[in-house]
């Protein structure tokens, strides 16, 4: 699927690198340009492509603090300066957009949502999100903020792919160490995906096309990704429980959003070594799929690719009634009224120099 990518906010940008060079350094070509967007001047110093600093006269490049309304009003301010940047780039063989966001933040949690609903408006091919969802260690801002996000993003884009952040991270890990992970874990899963629907090498003896991720995504609302992999023998007869074990690691452990397995429509991309890969297995795991989701909509197909493992992707759509996500939704409205509660409580500062409980020094 040859798509654009578009990074909104710091986490947006980050990942919309890793993208890139996945892309680059596997030789897919699915990657067909990429524009980085903030409203912070020093975010957007290390990417290696196009970037746009919006919000000068508001924020004169220091960034929204967190504020995710002043990030959408920013982005529907500045979203010319966007389209122009994407001149030139969504061109007559583009499939796709990915707009690319961590939900917690303020410029692209806000500005994200923004941006989708006007590139809508403009070109017709699909618009999907790309959402980082805030591990629950993080703070109640960042709750909030992806808890209002998560709704109008969903709302604006022809399918959000979640991601939880801590579904990928591990115990003892840095903040920085963590996000970089869980970027190679991301790139590596979207990536392929996007690949999937590329002529790369070798014939698949069923094709995965760009079709199959659009008709997958067709239903709109929250979409998940899952990956496995494991060592492939050479004969492709010896693999069938190796493309049903990657399949279930895929759905059941490997999410990017777990616990996500109802499903309005489901993909299975096998991908591995043209002749290692067996047909009978790739059925067998479509069909198990078809079972574990619960969905009639359930597309499969093989990825030729040199390699000597065997790797499964799972992509499902329409997984709003994933028990994770009821979770996060319940947790960004707790936080959200604890906050209510506690600016409630705040004493006013301007009372602080009319009381007397400190004495005046003079």
């Amino acid at each position: 699927m040859k798509s654009v990518l578009i990074g909104v906010g710091q986490a947006g940008g980050k990942l919309a690198r890793e993208l890139v060079e996945y892309d680059e350094r596997m030789g897919f070509g699915s990657v067909r340009g990429a524009v980085a967007v903030n409203t912070a001047k020093t975010d957007l110093q290390d990417l290696p492509f196009e970037t746009v600093l919006i919000g000068q006269d508001r924020v004169k490049g220091h960034g929204v603090g967190g504020d995710n309304e002043l990030g959408a009003e920013v982005m529907q301010s500045d979203t010319q300066e966007v389209l122009s940047a994407l001149d030139g780039r969504v061109v007559a063989g583009t499939e796709s957009i990915f707009v690319v966001a961590g939900l917690g933040g303020g410029t692209g949690s806000g500005g994200a949502p923004v941006l989708t609903r006007e590139l809508k408006r403009i070109y017709d091919v699909p618009v999907y999100g790309l959402g980082i969802l805030p591990g629950k260690d993080e703070g109640s801002m960042y709750q909030v903020n992806a808890g209002r996000s998560l709704k109008t993003f969903a709302r604006e884009a022809d399918s959000l792919l979640l991601v939880d952040n801590d579904a990928f991270r591990s115990v003892g890990e840095s903040v920085t160490e963590g996000y970089d992970s869980i970027n190679h874990e991301i790139a590596q899963r979207v990536g392929l995906l996007l690949a999937s629907g590329e002529a790369v090498e070798g014939v698949a003896e069923s094709v995965v096309d760009s079709s199959e991720i659009i008709n997958t995504l067709r239903s709109g609302g929250i979409a998940a990704l899952g990956y496995a992999s494991a060592e492939a023998a050479p004969d492709a007869e010896e693999n069938i429980n190796a493309v049903m074990s990657t399949t279930r690691r895929a759905l059941l452990t490997g999410s990017s959003l777990p616990d996500a397995t109802d499903a309005d429509a489901a993909l299975l991309i096998v991908a591995g070594d043209q002749d290692a890969i067996p047909r009978k297995g790739v059925e067998r795991a479509r069909r198990w799929v078809e079972e574990e989701t619960g969905s009639l909509q359930v597309r499969g197909g093989d990825f030729p690719l040199s390699s000597d493992r065997i790797a499964t992707l799972v992509l499902l759509g329409g997984v709003e009634r994933s028990e994770r996500l009821e979770t996060f939704l319940q947790r960004a409205k707790d936080a959200q009224e604890e906050d209510v509660e506690g600016a409630a409580e705040r004493t006013d500062p301007a009372e602080q120099w009319t009381n007397d409980e400190l004495d005046d020094l003079l």
